[in-house]
């Protein structure tokens, strides 16, 4: 068995490794990362990339078949097989190629390839072929589909985000199990390719939208176009000529359906199970809930770091790649080390009509003295579109006009998203953002009209409390 020594281990070479990696390898070469699997990151093979190339197909193919309301007439054929071919044609030599590049400059020495585990603090065991001895650790492990066993029966038909993309063909039908991000951008673009397309919810929520005005909005917007059953349980599975599903609504409601495909995405996993945590002397810790200091992305009782997936915060690119470097820095100069300082949150899904938070949610302010600004998603650059289905909200702070948080269900919410990141960071009242130009016709005209609203909202309340 081979037995290596060094300052630094990590444990993933996705986002978050990568990063950790940039960082640690500028200062020392006394560095080793460890990579179960294939590299690639998740966001390049399986995640962000692969699943906005299969939205953009799809949104070709809802354009043209909905065209006759600007008089253009279309007909209208989906070639599965070249759509996927496409995707992963594109993923492979673009997204991935790119990483594995960046992976390949690496010195060999430096990487290791195989699933580890702790076997005494500061040891490493990797595939029963090496034995890492380690000052510092940085767990970036990931995460992996959640995948309940009442869907045991009907693997063979199963689907999830780290497999979809490799299908050679378009299924004809498919249920999707969940209403978070994965299932609504995943399934709403397979709808659009014309599969035949079911979606099953348990407790109803839509996405990560926390105002029930948002939430009731969104389920209604989106069931506009695709069939949702939003509240119930999968009571069963089996495999008969197909994958069947049999499902009872919160009314008590229970029916069967048969599909051909099944896409069950409810939820990710952290691989730190596969770690052996009490192993490496962190005791309090257990598979599913890692104790660590998520301030330090540290565990009190060691020089062990985590950061990305594997911490199960909010799991987005820009934020596992900015954990990865900061658990690298306060390796780095452990046992001084620096609270992690976040950006702005912020969340979209590529979903048609787009669902985006910013800041700080409804439900983080409720409690709080605020100004709720609200408009339909309804700009003039909206019925241009023929996009004018929605709903924007932005948080004001009551005593200052600050603006805090926002959640946003629109055409192109995106990019109302970021200037309104843009404004939280640098801690902008409404009155401020409200300086700026608004060209027209843009959707930056929905935003000043939402947050005029909130500013006169604010003072008319202001004017009328008695004075103190």
């Amino acid at each position: 068995m081979k037995t290596i020594s060094v300052e630094y281990a990590i444990i993933g070479a996705g986002t978050a490794g990568l990063g950790a990696y940039s960082v640690i390898s500028r200062q020392t070469s006394s560095v080793v990362m460890v990579q179960d699997g294939p590299y690639g990151t998740t966001c390049a093979r399986v995640g962000c990339m692969p699943s906005k190339l299969l939205i953009t197909a799809a949104e070709h193919a809802h354009a043209a078949t909905t065209s006759d309301f600007f008089g253009i007439k279309t007909e209208v054929q989906v070639d599965g097989p070249a759509v996927l071919k496409r995707l992963r044609r594109e993923r492979d030599e673009r997204f991935v190629g790119r990483n594995l590049s960046y992976v390949a400059k690496i010195p060999a020495e430096h990487k290791v390839e195989g699933r580890a585990k702790f076997i005494a603090p500061g040891k490493l065991l990797v595939d029963e072929h090496t034995e890492i001895h380690a000052e510092k650790v940085i767990i970036a492990v990931g995460s992996r589909p959640t995948i309940d066993p009442i869907f045991d029966p009907i693997s063979d038909q199963l689907l999830t985000s780290d497999t979809v993309f490799e299908i050679e063909d378009l299924p004809e039908s498919i249920a999707v199990i969940g209403l978070g991000v994965i299932a609504l951008e995943l399934g709403q673009a397979l709808h659009r390719l014309g599969v035949k397309t079911t979606f099953f919810g348990r407790s109803g929520r839509v996405a990560s939208l926390t105002h029930p005005d948002m939430q009731r909005e969104a389920l209604e917007t989106l069931s506009d176009e695709l069939e949702i059953h939003p509240r119930g349980k999968v009571l069963r599975s089996w495999n008969d000529n197909g994958a069947w599903i049999e499902y009872q609504t919160d009314s008590g409601e229970t029916f069967t359906r048969c599909f051909e495909r099944v896409l069950v995405a409810t939820g990710r996993t952290n691989n730190v199970d596969r770690l052996d945590l009490q192993a490496a002397g962190l005791s309090e810790s257990t598979a599913a809930h890692p104790s660590f200091d998520s301030n330090l992305l540290n565990f009190p009782q060691a020089p062990v770091f985590i950061a990305g997936d594997a911490s199960e915060t909010l799991t987005v690119w820009h934020q596992a790649f900015d954990e990865g470097r900061a658990a690298a820095n306060n390796a780095l100069s452990y046992p001084q080390m620096k609270q992690v300082e976040p950006r702005t949150s912020l969340s979209i899904f590529f979903t048609d009509p787009q669902i985006a938070l910013v800041g700080q949610s409804y439900a983080q302010l409720k409690e709080k003295s605020i100004i709720v600004a609200e408009s339909g998603f309804d700009s003039p650059r909206h019925w241009v579109w023929n996009k004018p289905k929605g709903r924007l909200q932005v948080y004001l702070e009551q005593a200052s006009g600050k603006i805090l948080g926002a959640e946003l269900l629109g055409y192109q919410a995106e990019h109302l998203a970021h200037t309104l990141a843009l404004a939280i960071t640098h801690e902008m009242t409404a009155e401020q953002v409200l300086q700026m130009p608004i060209y027209h016709p843009t959707a930056e005209e929905l935003l000043r009209d939402v947050l005029l609203s909130g500013e006169k909202q604010r003072r008319r309340e202001a004017s009328s409390r008695p004075a103190a």
